[in-house]
């Protein structure tokens, strides 16, 4: 994630304020994820688009609702999220799976409600935020410095015990963990044996 002009945040946060507003009030069951959920948890804005997690089963409200207010949307290849853009070319993922688990109703009742640009928002919890970053890490996708401002200003707001409980599976997941250990960030205990991997 990189830096962003004024404008550019600005242009994001009117895009995500748009599509926040317009699923919300048809009821879609959804949070903010991504960058946008770091922004509006304190973390400074380092914005590229706009991550939404949302049931499955609602995906085809969430598509319909989004073309209703002017969004162009489209189904890429992946089976994982489904795309909207705005009339200039921003997007929106709406992403109902993360490494093969579906996202679930249980996840969006632990979002929180905050006011983000004047909107009132759910928002992933923090724990779940930073599980859904490093969770997918690889041996193709394994860059802890474009998550590691956004993780720093989280710390205070993460149940990290939890975290290394659930990505202990992932050897990329623990290893960012280690170094958040060495670099004073958290410190989570050693997970139980066997651990609760079972999220979200």
């Amino acid at each position: 994630m990189g830096s962003h002009t004024h404008e550019v945040t600005d242009a994001i946060i009117d895009t995500l304020k748009r599509a926040g507003s317009a699923l919300k009030a048809e009821g879609v069951r959804f949070a903010l994820a991504g960058g946008c959920a770091a922004y509006a948890r304190g973390a400074a804005p380092s914005l590229h688009d706009v991550d939404f997690v949302l049931v499955e089963e609602d995906v085809p409200r969430a598509l319909e609702t989004l073309r209703a207010h002017g969004f162009r949307t489209a189904r890429p290849p992946e089976d994982w999220l489904v795309k909207a853009f705005d009339e200039e070319d921003r997007l929106v993922d709406l992403i109902f799976r993360i490494e093969e688990r579906p996202i679930t109703a249980e996840m969006i009742s632990r979002a929180d409600m905050i006011n983000t640009a004047a909107l009132s928002l759910p928002v992933l919890d923090a724990t779940d935020l930073v599980i859904s970053w490093i969770m997918p890490m690889s041996e193709h996708s394994c860059d802890y410095g474009s998550i590691l401002p956004q993780v720093r200003a989280l710390r205070e707001q993460v149940n990290w015990d939890r975290v290394a409980e659930v990505v202990s599976v992932s050897p990329y997941a623990s290893t960012f963990l280690t170094l958040l250990d060495r670099l004073g960030v958290a410190c989570p205990k050693p997970p139980p044996e066997p651990p609760d991997t079972r999220w979200p």
